[in-house]
């Protein structure tokens, strides 16, 4: 009786998975049907479709060429002379030898002019100016550097086009530079120049006559830099000024120097908002560790910091404990180890007020208050 009951029970058994089978057969075969009628109806786009296409080429038409741009930045070069033409411009064909021609650059548009000190001369020195558009004005020196060979030069005029500063702290030694300036005169006025940046940082001797000097962190460049281009405009390819060209090795090819931007954007800050720049001083003469190397009477044995060469008598450091030999290394807990840092850090001071000065001494380690002095 058992085995006829199996066999009775393979044959229900048997029908009833051929059934589950086939239901389940039709059940995948619906689905895959209906995923493959899903798949067939997306939509595809290439990458390189025209409406992208068109987008970058809606890009480009916004942007501006290189030659719109420099021709941009022509607009705020200037011409400037220590000597007055009877013509209408300085900018003429005649007597350019005697006007002594050099360039200049708008940095504030209520008629700031950043130069050379060298071609405008000092505080208070009158200069006479000529704008793109043909307009003469006389010029005063509002402020001036003889180590930076920077000077301002204010002239009775608004609403001028004002170049955009750039910071010349981020400069890379190989990046594309364009020099702006007037080399020998009237006919080759605004002339534009091409190329890199071959380094930074440098430092170069300077002798005039029986005058020696020394012009510190220097942007050097191999763009052609020639005379009457003095004062004018260093520029990435955006068209911010990065530097103001001064001074070229005459016994080679391709070394010019510009001096960096950054050194004097808190002064052409302060005149274009308070039309004043009240001066600070440390009251002293010192130099960073690339200068020491040309002068043998200095014990180089230092890797970072400022050497203190003189101390001002009546000075603000006069009256402190600073001497002769020390080495600065930070003000207010910032390190410095240029001139020009501890210029760009000075210069967001005002007279009187109080900095921390930390210097060394040997081996040791010293910290004093000192109160800044009006130059």
């Amino acid at each position: 009786m058992k085995v006829v009951q199996r066999k009775k029970n393979k044959k229900i058994i048997i029908p009833i998975l051929l059934i589950i089978v086939c239901f389940s057969a039709l059940l995948f075969l619906n689905t895959y049907s209906r995923e493959q009628k899903n798949l067939n109806n997306y939509k595809t786009t290439r990458l390189e479709s025209t409406n992208y296409s068109e987008n970058v080429e809606k890009v480009e038409e916004k942007s501006q060429s290189l030659a719109d741009v420099i021709e941009n930045v022509t607009k705020s070069v200037v011409g400037i002379s220590k000597l007055k033409n009877t013509g209408n411009s300085i900018l003429s064909k005649s007597n350019e030898s005697q006007l002594g021609l050099g360039t200049g650059v708008i940095v504030s548009s209520k008629g700031y002019i950043l130069s050379n000190q060298h071609l405008t001369g000092e505080k208070y020195s009158k200069c006479y100016v000529t704008l793109e558009d043909g307009r003469n004005f006389d010029g005063t020196v509002v402020w001036s550097d003889v180590d930076l060979d920077l000077s301002i030069v204010k002239i009775s005029a608004k609403d001028l086009p004002a170049v955009t500063l750039a910071d010349s702290n981020s400069i890379r030694v190989g990046e594309s530079v364009y020099a702006i300036g007037n080399p020998i005169g009237f006919e080759f006025r605004r002339t534009v120049t091409s190329g890199i940046i071959s380094a930074k940082n440098r430092t170069i001797k300077l002798e005039e006559g029986e005058n020696l000097s020394y012009m510190t962190d220097l942007i050097q460049t191999d763009a052609t830099i020639n005379p009457g281009n003095s004062g004018g405009p260093l520029i990435y390819a955006n068209g911010e000024v990065i530097g103001i060209n001064t001074v070229k090795i005459t016994t080679a090819e391709g070394i010019g120097f510009a001096v960096p931007i950054n050194v004097v954007k808190q002064v052409i800050k302060s005149f274009d908002e308070t039309d004043k720049f009240e001066e600070p001083t440390i009251g002293i003469f010192a130099y960073d560790k690339e200068v020491i190397p040309y002068l043998t009477s200095i014990d180089p044995n230092f890797n970072k910091g400022i050497y203190v060469a003189s101390i001002i008598q009546n000075g603000p450091a006069s009256n402190t404990d600073l001497k002769v030999g020390d080495i600065i290394t930070a003000f207010d807990g910032l390190e410095i180890n240029t001139m020009n840092e501890l210029r760009e850090y000075i210069y967001t001071k005002k007279p009187n007020d109080e900095i921390q000065i930390k210097y060394t001494r040997g081996k040791i380690n010293r910290e004093i208050t000192l109160k800044l002095g009006r130059k």
